[in-house]
């Protein structure tokens, strides 16, 4: 893993003022982002400012409402702990002027005994999906499909949490943990099919999940390495962004950017979203308040 790379030079040299691109060259697509409201109706605990997320929320989409966006992207966690809270969230995600694509997180499980209501009240076509815009395709990953909280005991699913916990423990990994979730074999199979397809349509791509696949040791998913492994093979694939290590990360593991965006629901009074712009040739993610402004060169 790489935490210095010809990308965040890049970066330190747009941020100085050495900015080869033309000023006057417009996005491909413009797109908003949103990581980790995690909403109660409860009393802050640490740095986590619950009851706060609603105004930051709604400052937030007055915001991306003003903007020429073709459409937002949730990373998850939209609550805490309480499914009663969601419907307030998803009232004021619903005034954005343009679509929003969800996944879930794990605190949005709290609560919930059949997946599929879930995913409904997301909006979400099925548990992991994919969508495309022009030449670029969207993959939404759902890294909370194995886990100790979303329902998979008594499943198919529970002998393959159970791997990934003793393959983790057996590499004296950090992220066997009960907040931490992975992809099936089934969604694994599914992600090599849609990216081979990218690659002979000549698409570019952009995986999102809220689990990180890297860069946020502890809190990566549960087979983060075997998800990279079938993501490396494709060449067509230009960043990952995830959610969920809510002080927001990057790295670059081969030739791959990664990007953990901040979450929304730490502090009190800085917010936490930004919009993607891209590009043939790059990536520009612009940053409010905690979230990092970023340049990625393709």
């Amino acid at each position: 893993m790489k935490r210095w790379s010809t990308v965040t030079i890049a970066l330190a040299f747009l941020m100085n003022g050495v900015n080869s691109f033309s000023q006057s060259e417009k996005p491909i697509i413009r797109l908003g982002l949103i990581a980790d409201i995690q909403y109660a109706d409860a009393e802050t605990r640490g740095s986590r400012f619950y009851r706060h997320s609603l105004s930051k929320l709604e400052s937030c989409v007055s915001d991306l409402n003003k903007q020429d966006l073709a459409f937002t992207i949730n990373l998850g966690d939209v609550i805490d702990r309480d499914q009663r809270d969601l419907d307030t969230v998803l009232k004021l995600l619903g005034k954005l002027n343009q679509k929003v694509y969800n996944t879930s997180g794990n605190h949005d499980y709290n609560g919930i005994t059949d997946n599929t209501q879930l995913y409904k009240k997301l909006n979400m076509p099925a548990e992991y999906y994919s969508f495309k815009k022009g030449k670029w395709l969207f993959v939404m990953l759902n890294t909370n499909e194995v886990g100790s909280y979303s329902n998979t005991t008594g499943t198919w699913k529970e002998q393959e949490l159970k791997t990934m916990f003793d393959r983790i423990k057996a590499n004296k990994g950090r992220n066997a943990t009960d907040y931490n979730g992975g992809i099936s074999s089934r969604q694994m199979q599914w992600l090599d099919q849609v990216l081979k397809r990218a690659q002979k349509r000549n698409q570019q791509v952009l995986i999102f999940s809220h689990h990180p696949v890297g860069c946020a040791e502890g809190l990566n998913a549960l087979n983060d390495k075997e998800i990279l492994a079938t993501i490396q093979k494709y060449k067509c694939v230009k960043a990952l962004i995830a959610g969920h290590h809510h002080t927001g990360a990057f790295c670059q593991i081969g030739s791959m950017p990664v990007i953990v965006a901040e979450g929304m629901v730490e502090t009190a009074d800085e917010n936490a979203y930004g919009i993607v712009e891209l590009f043939p040739n790059r990536l520009v993610l612009k940053g409010t308040g905690r979230m990092t402004s970023r340049t990625i060169i393709f």
